[in-house]
């Protein structure tokens, strides 16, 4: 799969302050690009989040990542990884919303900035929705089956491919605030096949669509550096 079609610009409006850096949310697939940007459109939250679809898997995420924070506006921006992910834990459901507090992938485990803020941001943004915290662990492949018990007893709570390799890059590329936020679109109860097709698939893009106002406001909590 190619790269995408790389960032959509922001709209007009800091949101930290004039002079601190940008936001920058990335996330995969043409669909979930989709939710994020109907859902700034539909005005929840346009300020300067910068939308980056990387295609899929951690490779193509990485050189994106990379490759937008290399120079320019985005060097010094904030980084949000998000999207769908496989819930791991029983009684998680199509929906729900996982906030990272550490990723993990090969390099290691790399720690989220202030979830506890996102998780109460989207608390606000989103009343009644269910919020997981804890550990998000990537792979390279779709896991199905016996393999999510195997991630689950590793203590991770959910599984994406594209989380820690983005705030891996991410971080290589500079010091920033980093977070990953994950719409469950399936989990051991509610396996997906597809998600056009599925109605756990519809739920998640639907809350999907609505999770920028609580990255604003995570955004603008943070102690930024100024450029």
């Amino acid at each position: 799969m190619t790269a995408g079609p790389g960032p959509s610009g922001p709209a007009a409006g800091p949101a930290a302050g004039p002079d601190a850096p940008p936001l920058l949310v990335a996330c995969a697939l043409g669909i979930e690009h989709l939710a994020l940007r109907s859902g700034r459109a539909a005005g929840g939250g346009a300020d300067r989040a910068v939308l980056l679809r990387t295609g899929m898997g951690p490779g193509h995420a990485r050189r994106a990542v990379a490759g937008a924070l290399r120079e320019g506006p985005l060097r010094g921006a904030a980084v949000v990884a998000s999207g769908f992910c496989a819930g791991l834990a029983p009684g998680m459901h199509p929906g729900d919303l996982v906030v990272a507090d550490e990723t993990r992938g090969p390099h290691g485990a790399t720690p989220c900035t202030a979830p506890g803020a996102l998780v109460a941001a989207l608390a606000r943004a989103l009343p009644g929705r269910a919020v997981h915290t804890g550990p998000l662990t990537g792979s390279d492949h779709v896991v199905r089956g016996q393999e999510r018990a195997a991630l689950r007893a590793t203590g991770a709570l959910a599984v994406d491919m594209e989380s820690a390799a983005t705030l891996h890059a991410a971080l290589a590329a500079g010091p920033r605030p980093v977070a990953a936020v994950r719409v469950v679109v399936d989990a051991p109860e509610h396996e997906l096949v597809r998600i056009g097709t599925f109605r756990g698939g519809i739920s998640a893009f639907r809350v999907l669509r609505a999770v920028l106002p609580a990255f604003h406001e995570w955004h603008r909590s943070l102690p930024l550096p100024r450029r």
